[in-house]
Parts: structure tokens; sequence; C-alpha cells
């Protein structure tokens, strides 16, 4: 099945330009153009698109506007020639910031990023629909608590404990959360601080500094930051 996506620019000579590096790309399917954000809510309302690439500087409303006002936003890629939008962007958890002009490197290279991220996801979906019974016992003071690997949202080390929370209730156990880690999958889940496991199917939104997950941010450590941005970014 084919990528959807859609590419809202005012500028039609940078629609041009996308438009022909994506005829290179078999993978992706243009369901539609627009010149403005505002004429874009109609197709994201009738049909499921996976991706719009999008321009910052529009009339009427613009990319960064728009943005805030999606609540469950397909991947976004902006295009801009305007570099000052940039941490805004990645603060709403855009897939990457293109400056135009764009170069077919550079675009192939935030597209290989959209079908990275969609592998990983799909791929941690299967995982975890396949093992939906894997679990594990820990000791909690003087009893042994079970708990599925599909629930944990995210392993955090206090000292010489770790709490595991999941999508029902927080287990604390001593033991160190690198011996933790060596139990678990490491294509389910990723260390992402020296302090912080997650789960990569639990990841709610994320940036270059933090992920959420069940409405908490959790801080990404400067060692871990490639390793992370390899895996989900």
């Amino acid at each position: 099945m084919k990528t959807k996506c859609i590419i809202i620019d005012d500028d039609l000579l940078a629609i041009t330009v996308i438009e022909s590096y994506l005829e290179k790309i078999a993978k992706i399917e243009i369901v539609a153009k627009y010149n403005n954000a505002i004429d874009a809510y109609d197709i994201l309302h009738k049909e499921k698109i996976d991706l719009i690439f999008l321009d910052i500087e529009m009339p009427r409303l613009t990319g960064v506007d728009f943005i805030k006002t999606l609540n469950e936003a397909p991947s976004i890629i902006i295009t801009s020639a305007n570099k000052d939008y940039a941490i805004e962007g990645f603060e709403l958890n855009v897939l990457d910031y293109l400056m135009k002009p764009i170069t077919f490197g550079r675009f192939l290279k935030a597209v290989n990023k959209f079908f990275l991220l969609h592998r990983s996801v799909k791929s941690i979906n299967k995982l975890t629909e396949e093992n939906k019974e894997d679990f594990l016992f820990v000791k909690e003071k003087k009893k042994m608590v079970k708990i599925f690997l599909k629930d944990i949202l995210f392993i955090e080390s206090i000292k010489d404990y770790v709490k595991i929370a999941t999508t029902n209730k927080f287990v604390v156990t001593k033991e160190q959360i690198s011996a933790f880690e060596n139990k678990l999958n490491k294509d389910a889940f990723i260390r992402i601080h020296r302090s912080y496991i997650v789960s990569i199917n639990k990841i709610e939104a994320f940036s270059n500094t933090t992920i959420e997950i069940n409405e908490k941010e959790l801080p990404i450590g400067r060692s871990y930051k490639n390793l992370v941005m390899e895996r989900i970014g």
C-alpha cells in the first residue's frame, strides 16, 4: 500500500519541485496539493493521510498554526525558506525541517526518515501482538509481582532500585537498571537516558530532548541522543 501525502505551499515552484522528487519515489502517492493550509482540512477529514509536506509562511494560516490545530496529525515534513521556525517546528514534533531550495538528496533523507519510523512502529506493533502473554516476575517487598511486557510504559532508575511504570500500576524492585534492561526485548524497548528505558510502542510524542509517554515527559540523555534518533527520529 502506498503512502498517501499532501503538499501545502503557496509557492507553485516549490510544489513543482516536490512533485518532481516524489515521482522518483514509487512508494508515495500525492493525494492533493494546496496553496493554503485552510483548504487542506477537508481531505484530512475524508482520508487517512500519512505524510504532509508543509510550508510555514503562508497567507490566512501559517504552517505552525495549522499544526497546532491538528488533533491527530500525520507525519509532517516542513519545507521553508526561513530557518527561524526550526526550533518551534521540532517542538511541535515535525519529522524533519527542509530548507529551500531543497536538494533531492536532502529530500530523500527526510522521506527515508519517515519510512524508517513507520517500519519501526509496524515492527513493534507486530511484535507486541505476537507476544501478548510475554511477562516477567519481579520482587516487590516480600512477594513476586507479575508484569506483562506489553503493559510497560517506562522504567526509571532510583539509586539501587527501578520503578516500573505500567498502564495500570507502579512496581518498585531492587535491581540495577542495566540488569533489568538485559531482560527486555531490544526491539521493543530502548534506553534513552542513564535513568530511563521506554517502550517504543508507548511513545506518544518526542522532540530532540524529550520523549512523552502517558502525558509524562522523559529526558533524552546527551550520550543516548544519536541512538534514540536513529531508532525513532
